[in-house]
């Protein structure tokens, strides 16, 4: 079969499951998907009937596409991340309110919300649930694959919302249970951890490929998907730290002394790029420059603007307002006020856009992150065979060598005894006038107590997530760091405290359309603290006492 048709199939492949995904979790556990899949014959003979699936789970882990889907990846992205966690993590402002209160002044929008759940969790159930079907008993080694991939986009979901329906899926259930959240962990550890050794296997037996003309990743590379499975329960396992120190532990510890070990070069990344015969594009471009909407937020101006942090010119371009802030000799910078309320397009357009382009990549995880993972294990007492301080500064400089800056600038770096910066923005049509006093004074050496030393890897990791703010945003909620804006407008009449933000997404309403249902959900609903569906309530993970 030519590359052409086979990615002509593909496309019909890709098109006809992820037209399911309007539908909720819960209709899935009751759809036939095999009428969207090729005649076997077809699909042994090509890969299909598994590559296909394979390829489609990928561009799901974050809502991804090619140029040939127009905007609408991009407005589900939009809905889901963009106009959440996105701002939530003190990454962007909108230049836009939609008329009114909406998620970035904590009025939670249903219609948004119900995004987010289809893109992290219902869009991945009949492609991940075809797979297991096919897979599970007659190739493990493409099950394992489904399983991480699986994982990478459901533990978004969970640290979205809480429970969610975990262990049982994919059993053919009308009614799917919810799981608590602690137990949706502990069933992502042993599926990584038994994934993790059907790949390794795999790979010790000499067969280092698998399914290369469907992974748009790594290109069928079976021991960078165990390095990168690694590094995603490392990540995993940072996030109970507050809740199961010992839980914690003990996955931190399996991931970092596994034969392949966890990402450490920039070579490591798993991104969306090209692969699979396909050219993704970032959604961001559109965001940006077509619609004119996403900009620079507040909290990154004081971060990168008052350390004069290199990272700002290679995140950020230039703004020409005239109050814009002068930030050493890369230019002026201006951000947009985080929750405001200002209902027009033009006010902040002339704000600092994003440095991000078509052919961005959309990473998923980078070897900084995990460098910082690792530095906060050490600082914990996890032996992880270097110090807090030297994973810091490694961290440091892979973020540096992954933006194209030269690691020996990272000295100076460390060395500055620069704070972050006090933010001030004042547009007199409409009125707006904002002026932010330093949230911190945390520098960039290694000094201070523990708890300080936590602040200044936090902010440093929070720096090098960028753009990943779903990512930025659960991390900031399970630590505390780095401090952020508070939204300037809060809609939440009282639901959401204005100095810690949004704590997690209440369930979208269309999740209850039966008897057994709308009981399914109160379940889950009993499995939050208090038995309390909303905003400001606190998942289980987010434990520290912040």
């Amino acid at each position: 079969m030519t590359t052409k048709a086979y990615k002509h199939k593909l496309s019909k492949y890709i098109i006809a499951v992820l037209a399911l995904s309007s539908l909720t979790a819960c209709d899935f556990e009751k759809v036939n998907t095999n009428e969207f899949e090729l005649l076997p014959e077809e699909g042994m003979m090509d890969g299909i009937t598994i590559g296909g699936p394979i390829t489609a789970m990928e561009e799901c882990v974050f809502p991804v596409g090619t140029q040939t889907d127009g905007t609408s990846v991009v407005n589900r992205y939009q809905t889901a991340y963009n106009l959440a966690a996105d701002c939530w993590s003190g990454y962007f402002g909108q230049n836009n309110n939609w008329g009114g209160p909406n998620n970035l002044n904590y009025f939670l929008k249903d219609g948004w919300v119900a995004s987010s759940y289809t893109e992290a969790y219902s869009t991945v159930v009949p492609l991940w649930q075809d797979l297991k079907g096919k897979t599970e008993t007659k190739f493990p080694e493409a099950f394992a694959l489904a399983q991480i991939l699986k994982i990478s986009a459901w533990h978004k979901a969970t640290d979205m919302f809480g429970p969610i329906p975990y262990k049982e899926a994919g059993k053919g259930l009308i009614t799917v249970p919810y799981d608590s959240q602690e137990e949706v962990y502990k069933a992502m550890f042993k599926e990584l951890s038994d994934a993790v050794e059907v790949l390794t296997r795999y790979a010790d037996n000499g067969t280092t490929s698998l399914l290369p003309k469907a992974d748009a990743v790594y290109g069928g590379d079976v021991r960078k998907w165990v390095v990168y499975a690694n590094s995603l329960m490392l990540r995993l396992a940072m996030r109970v730290y507050y809740a199961d120190a010992a839980l914690s532990r003990q996955y931190a510890m399996q991931a970092i002394n596994h034969p392949y070990g966890v990402m450490k070069a920039k070579e490591d990344e798993a991104k969306m790029e090209k692969g699979a015969g396909l050219v993704f594009k970032n959604n961001f471009d559109d965001l940006i420059n077509q619609y004119n909407e996403c900009r620079m937020g507040s909290s990154m101006l004081a971060y990168l603007g008052g350390y004069q942090d290199p990272r700002l010119a290679k995140y950020f371009h230039t703004s020409s307002l005239s109050q814009a802030m002068t930030v050493g000799t890369m230019g002026k910078y201006m951000a947009i006020p985080t929750g405001h309320d200002v209902n027009s397009n033009e006010t902040f357009k002339n704000t600092s856009r994003p440095a991000i382009s078509n052919t961005t990549p959309t990473y998923w995880m980078r070897a900084s992150e995990v460098y910082f993972l690792l530095s906060e294990a050490a600082l914990h007492g996890f032996p992880v065979g270097q110090s807090a301080e030297d994973l810091y500064k490694k961290g440091i400089e892979m973020s540096f060598e992954e933006n194209g800056i030269p690691t020996s600038e990272v000295t100076a770096y460390l060395q500055s005894g620069l704070q972050p910066a006090a933010y001030n923005m004042s547009v007199a049509n409409p009125s707006v006038n904002v002026s932010v006093p330093a949230v911190t004074q945390a520098t960039t050496e290694w000094t201070g107590t523990d708890e300080e030393k936590l602040e200044k890897i936090m902010i440093q990791k929070w720096i090098a997530l960028f753009p990943n703010g779903q990512e930025a945003w659960t991390e900031y909620r399970r630590t505390g760091y780095p401090k952020l804006h508070s939204a300037i407008t809060n809609y939440s009449n009282g639901e959401v405290d204005s100095e810690i933000g949004i704590r997690r997404m209440r369930y979208p309403t269309n999740r209850s359309t039966s008897a057994e249902d709308i009981a399914n959900l109160e379940s889950a609903r009993q499995m939050l603290r208090g038995g309390q569906d909303k905003a400001g309530t606190r998942l289980w993970w987010d434990n520290k006492n912040h």
